[in-house]
């Protein structure tokens, strides 16, 4: 009895659960972005903190007194006006800073390390949507007229950000190239499995 391709396909379907097709070559790639984009996030973390002069000159360095928060939530000029009311309410304040800063932090070493993965996503979720309801890529221009920037309504950054942490927790990518595996054998992680 022969087979067309379309048989092999509909079987392999029937066999083959969801997930348990990742091949090392994806794995590995999945470890690739895993590690790449924690260091978006450390790399953020570490500019701010030290001043390295890429995005944060050494004077408004946070170590040197400067605001992590300040710069970018009080020059929000898109959005609802409660929304930049909120946003410059906030800028700045010592607990916006330290949320901020924890977050890059505990994102990136998590991604990096592929540990906690699910709770790393989770807060990179939580953090890409602030920021992407703090540069409103819904407004073509600011309220003061000027164009806002934005390339995309929806599909910007920020999201691509969610929804790779998203992905990245899914897959178990922390176990490819990580520490995702000893960590999951933990006792404490057995027993809340949120932990992974």
């Amino acid at each position: 009895m022969t087979t067309t391709g379309r048989d092999t396909a509909a079987h392999l379907e029937k066999v083959e659960a969801p997930g348990s097709m990742l091949t090392h070559g994806a794995a590995r790639a999945l470890a690739v972005l895993r590690i790449s984009t924690g260091f978006v996030f450390l790399w953020a973390f570490f500019d701010k903190t030290f001043g390295w002069g890429f995005a944060t000159p050494s004077a408004r360095a946070w170590i040197n007194g400067g605001s992590p928060t300040k710069g970018f939530l009080s020059s929000v000029e898109v959005g609802p006006g409660w929304l930049q009311t909120f946003f410059h309410n906030i800028a700045g304040d010592p607990w916006a800073n330290w949320l901020f800063m924890l977050g890059l932090l505990g994102i990136g070493l998590a991604f990096v390390l592929g540990i906690g993965m699910r709770i790393a996503a989770g807060a990179a979720v939580a953090m890409m949507a602030l920021m992407w309801l703090a540069e409103f890529p819904l407004d073509k221009t600011g309220a003061k007229g000027a164009p806002s920037g934005s390339t995309n309504p929806i599909t910007d950054y920020h999201f691509i950000y969610a929804v790779t942490g998203i992905v990245l927790a899914l897959t178990y990518a922390g176990h490819t190239w990580g520490l995702g595996k000893w960590w999951a054998s933990l006792p404490l992680v057995q027993k809340n499995r949120w932990l992974i």
